[in-house]
């Protein structure tokens, strides 16, 4: 998808540097927006930068809370605003919790959640700085239902990312800031193996209403939405990419 919906918007995507993150950030630059893009490897970062229009490119750990602020700062320093905020990084644990450790569980939540709301925070000043922003926090359809799968973390911190998200629409939606949740069902990415566990995958026809598996660029589109101003009248909401899979 293509096209200059964004044109001279400023967009930072957290995790850019595979899976969903990385679409997201090629999808945003194709629609015309200036990316920053941010994750640990940097080869990788280095190689999506190299696809893109001029972006600026971090590499850290987006756990680390100093890191959270220098990239920030290095956003403020050189752009003076942000219109898109995508908090896409996450984890996923596993395992029945009481074989689970507490810093299993912890990890995930600094990750998910912890994260996630402290970019927010830090953001704040340059998104009340732009004229039409836009928050965009990935959650996940279990931040909406729970999976039958043993990730106690990943669903306690999907779901409070979706009610995070409708409290800060709350708090920020007199600053002129959306703040809404992509929560997308299975799709192809690390963390669900690419889909390639055909198992796995024939379980996800048999469960969603479309009774296919998504391709990755199905996304596209509600991203696209949630970030221009086609979604300009919609805020505090979990926008859920499924096939389907949540509505039985």
């Amino acid at each position: 998808m293509a096209g200059d919906e964004l044109r001279g918007r400023i967009a930072l995507v957290t995790g850019a540097s595979g899976g969903l993150g990385e679409r997201f950030a090629r999808t945003l630059d194709h629609a015309g927006a200036t990316v920053v893009v941010t994750a640990r490897r940097q080869e990788r970062l280095d190689a999506l930068a190299a696809e893109l229009s001029d972006p600026l490119v971090s590499s850290g750990d987006i756990t680390d809370a100093a890191y959270r602020g220098e990239l920030v700062d290095a956003t403020m320093r050189r752009f003076g605003h942000l219109d898109i905020l995508v908090n896409n990084a996450g984890a996923c644990d596993g395992g029945p919790l009481e074989d689970q450790s507490l810093e299993d569980l912890t990890s995930v939540i600094d990750l998910n959640l912890v994260a996630l709301m402290d970019m927010c925070r830090l953001a704040a000043p340059l998104l009340f700085k732009a004229e039409r922003a836009s928050v965009i926090n990935v959650a996940s359809m279990y931040g909406v239902v729970a999976s039958k799968g043993a990730m106690a973390a990943y669903n306690a911190t999907k779901g409070g990312v979706v009610n995070f998200t409708r409290n800060l629409a709350a708090q920020w939606g007199p600053r002129g800031v959306r703040v809404n949740a992509l929560a997308p069902g299975y799709f192809p990415s690390e963390m669900t193996g690419m889909l390639e566990d055909e198992q796995f995958a024939a379980s996800i026809r048999a469960r969603t209403l479309l009774g296919r598996t998504p391709s990755v660029d199905e996304l596209d589109g509600p991203l696209l939405f949630l970030a221009s101003e086609a979604s300009s009248y919609v805020t505090g909401h979990a926008l859920v990419v499924d096939g389907g899979w949540t509505a039985v």
